[in-house]
C-alpha cells in the first residue's frame, strides 16, 4: 500500500476542501500528516481558521468570488513554491 504524501503547495490547493471536510479519506489523512510536521502549513491553516471564526463572530461570513479565491490561492501557492528550505536563503 502506497502512502500519499502532500507538499505545501498541495495543502494550499486543498485548504478550502480540507476545512470543509470535503477530501477523500486518504488525502485528508495525508494533509493531517503534513500539517502535523510543517510549521508553515500549520500557520496557514490556523490563520485561515481564525479568520473564518472572526468573520463568523461578526456576522460577516461571505464567500469570496471565485475569481478572487483563485487569485488568492494562486498567490499562496506561488509563495510556497518560491520559499527556500531553512538554512538555504
Amino acid at each position: 500500500m502506497t502512502t500519499l504524501t502532500l507538499t505545501c503547495a498541495d495543502i494550499v490547493r486543498y485548504l478550502s476542501d480540507y476545512l470543509e471536510d470535503n477530501l477523500a479519506d486518504d488525502v485528508a489523512r495525508a494533509a493531517r500528516d503534513h500539517i502535523a510536521t510543517c510549521d508553515n502549513c500549520r500557520i496557514v491553516l490556523d490563520s485561515t481558521q481564525q479568520m473564518i471564526l472572526l468573520y463568523r463572530d461578526h456576522g460577516r461570513a461571505q464567500r469570496l468570488p471565485l475569481a478572487r479565491q483563485t487569485e488568492l490561492f494562486g498567490r499562496l501557492a506561488a509563495a510556497f513554491s518560491e520559499r527556500r528550505p531553512p538554512g538555504q536563503g
